[in-house]
């Protein structure tokens, strides 16, 4: 094991899109753990959209950052937690951590399902998905479903969970040819559009022509208009995140329709997943055999190195990833 832990820290706020510079890497010596710690020596980081809201002000300049975590117990002084463990936890962002049996989880050893998948489908990615759907639109099967950044980690989760859970049409936007053909070729989206490359409601209403039953919204601003437009009555809208606006110096302008919600009896909440984390069980139920059948797919891009980690987020900020993004830091 390194003598020497590695980390980042935020050094500054944003002033729109992140470019780099507001983040140093940084060095110290391998902590050693005290009674009931743990030393783990991270395998995975997760990089994901609602860490650019987090730069803002959640996260504290000069400070530790906060982000999904997979590692190996390498020093244990706690009980339940084992040498060589493989852990859950949130403390990303550094090559190492000091952890208490309290704030991980260790992972089941599942054959077929490598460390990445509990991050991606099975992490808190999946988890998002899952409550979007089950909890809070609470889909109905034969509903047509629209997700937006389709092709992202929690989009692309949500369109296959939307299949398992008998939707009768899965339709999505992502911000490629490229990826459009990911959503109907690989992941079974029956439909899947550009968004850069034409009028955004009149795509929705070409892929989904009878209209739209649940939305899991990670996008906010124009395509959540759109969405309201094409709702159906009594339809729901399950608002997870708003990457659209992230960056913007004002509130946007879109959505301009929100009276549609009462026109249409329409119900639209918001959720944070770490409300839910009850779901987790019920969320591997659904997925482990789907995952050991092949009949879902749990995308990933994995940038290689703890060195890549800024570029890897600021790369999916840029819709630069299929499906989970992370970093690997060392071999699992």
């Amino acid at each position: 094991m390194s003598q020497t832990a590695r980390f980042v820290q935020q050094v500054s706020r944003p002033r729109g899109r992140p470019t780099g510079a507001e983040f140093l890497f940084a060095e110290e010596q391998v902590p050693v753990p005290g009674p009931g710690t743990a030393l783990v020596e991270n395998v995975l980081l997760s990089v994901d959209p609602y860490m650019r809201e987090n730069m803002d002000g959640a996260w504290e300049l000069h400070g530790p950052l906060e982000g999904r975590s997979i590692g190996r117990v390498t020093d244990s002084r706690a009980a339940g937690l084992a040498e060589g463990d493989l852990v859950f936890h949130r403390q990303g962002w550094r090559t190492h951590a000091v952890v208490r049996p309290e704030d991980v989880r260790v992972l089941p050893e599942v054959p077929g399902v490598p460390a990445e998948t509990y991050l991606g489908i099975l992490g808190g990615t999946g988890l998002t998905a899952y409550v979007a759907l089950a909890r809070i639109a609470r889909i109905v099967p034969g509903e047509t479903v629209y997700v937006s950044a389709a092709a992202g980690g929690v989009g692309s989760a949500a369109g296959q969970l939307a299949r398992l859970m008998g939707a009768g049409r899965v339709v999505g936007s992502a911000g490629s040819p490229a990826k459009v053909r990911l959503l109907t070729e690989e992941l079974g989206f029956d439909a899947a559009f550009d968004h850069r490359a034409g009028h955004l409601p009149e795509q929705l209403a070409k892929a989904a022509p009878d209209g739209v039953d649940v939305y899991v919204d990670n996008v906010g601003g124009a395509h959540l208009e759109a969405a309201i437009g094409a709702m159906r009555e009594y339809g729901r809208i399950a608002w997870c995140g708003a990457i659209a606006q992230y960056d913007a110096a004002e509130p946007p302008a879109a959505p301009r329709n929100l009276f549609d919600l009462v026109e249409k009896s329409i119900r639209l909440e918001g959720f944070l997943v770490r409300n839910h984390r009850d779901a987790q069980d019920e969320l591997e139920r659904l997925l482990l055999p789907a995952l050991a059948a092949g009949t879902v797919t749990d995308r990933h891009t994995v940038t290689e190195g703890f060195d890549g980690i800024v570029d890897a987020f600021l790369d999916m900020l840029d819709g630069g990833n299929t499906g989970k993004a992370m970093v690997r830091v060392t071999a699992s």
